[in-house]
């Protein structure tokens, strides 16, 4: 198999060949079509996670066929579609687990963090960990909701019956997720990096009923607002934006210092809130409304061997949408 290996945290992955990997028991090794670029993956290169597998092959968002099965694997067969997301494994016994929070487990592993993932042309996962996904769609365009579709779900569902959707941060996630909240009914505000005319057209493109930068305050009081971007100055600006009892949900895995606040911009029941990951529930979810949605992903392919060239320009803005890489 061939992957690209970050051995060293800040510096680049390197194109490495390494021996074929057999499944153990209860594991299925899947053979990659497709890996969605995730921002998650910038943390971990750069070193904004704690403690990565090193070396380790990054990358979560991965669609492709089994073909190899491990011993005691059920309900899974060879050349079957599945999609490998972020969670990896969970010990199944711990109250968090048994508690239907997976998604908290302190054993849990993490595809392309703690144990390797898709930016390779093959990938070893835990055979209760994977999604069939059917023959409908691309793996291109399905590559994207292995995570920012998945992570969007969720973070959607726990922002509440919102009417009124705050966006922060238009990419992956939010341009999957405009769609998500509209085919509920809701209404879209979209917040992008200040002057970005062409990340605003793009919401506007995908049906956002106003766009504008971070720095603005919509024309209306939010219900609800999800923060996918990085920045923790986006917290008092969401506080900010959103009525009395309305709730801002940070979604990503990693966030800048968020700045001091005066406290009026939380109270009166405004909420503060955070999403961890994913339960193998929120995925089944998704991925079962999905095809009903009708969800189209905006995706720029690269070939594998030019994933620090996708983490470049994924750090630097210079597409919409998601980057997917193709073995």
């Amino acid at each position: 198999m061939h992957a690209m290996l970050l051995k060293r945290i800040g510096h680049p992955l390197e194109w490495t060949e390494l021996p074929d990997r057999l499944p153990e028991p209860g594991q299925v090794r899947v053979k990659v079509s497709a890996c969605g670029v995730c921002r998650t993956d910038l943390h971990v290169v750069d070193g904004d996670l704690p403690n990565p597998k090193l070396p380790i092959i990054p990358g979560h968002e991965v669609i492709g066929r089994i073909d190899l099965l491990g011993d005691s694997v059920a309900g899974l067969k060879i050349g079957q579609r599945v999609g490998v997301p972020w969670m990896a494994k969970t010990c199944g016994q711990c109250a968090y687990c048994v508690d239907q929070h997976e998604n908290l487990c302190d054993q849990a592993l993490f595809t392309g963090y703690t144990c390797d993932g898709g930016f390779a042309t093959a990938v070893i996962a835990d055979a209760h960990f994977v999604f069939p996904l059917g023959e409908e769609g691309e793996d291109v365009a399905l590559a994207p909701l292995m995570c920012a579709g998945l992570i969007g779900w969720r973070s959607l569902v726990m922002a509440g019956k919102a009417k009124r959707l705050g966006l922060y941060g238009f990419g992956a996630a939010a341009h999957i997720v405009a769609q998500v909240a509209q085919w509920q009914g809701q209404s879209v505000f979209a917040f992008t990096r200040p002057g970005d005319l062409p990340a605003q057209a793009f919401a506007r493109g995908l049906g956002a009923v106003w766009a504008g930068g971070s720095d603005d305050m919509p024309p209306q009081p939010l219900d609800a607002a999800i923060i996918y971007a990085s920045a923790g100055e986006l917290v008092p600006q969401a506080l900010k934006a959103v009525r009395k009892g309305g709730r801002v949900v940070c979604a990503g895995i990693h966030m800048s210092d968020i700045p001091s606040f005066p406290y009026h911009m939380l109270w009166e029941e405004r909420q503060l809130v955070s999403v961890a990951n994913l339960t193998r529930q929120d995925g089944l979810d998704f991925l079962r409304q999905a095809p009903r949605i009708g969800i189209v992903t905006r995706t720029t392919s690269y070939p594998l061997a030019q994933a620090n060239q996708a983490l470049a320009d994924l750090r630097a803005g210079r597409f919409e949408g998601a980057a997917v890489l193709q073995p």
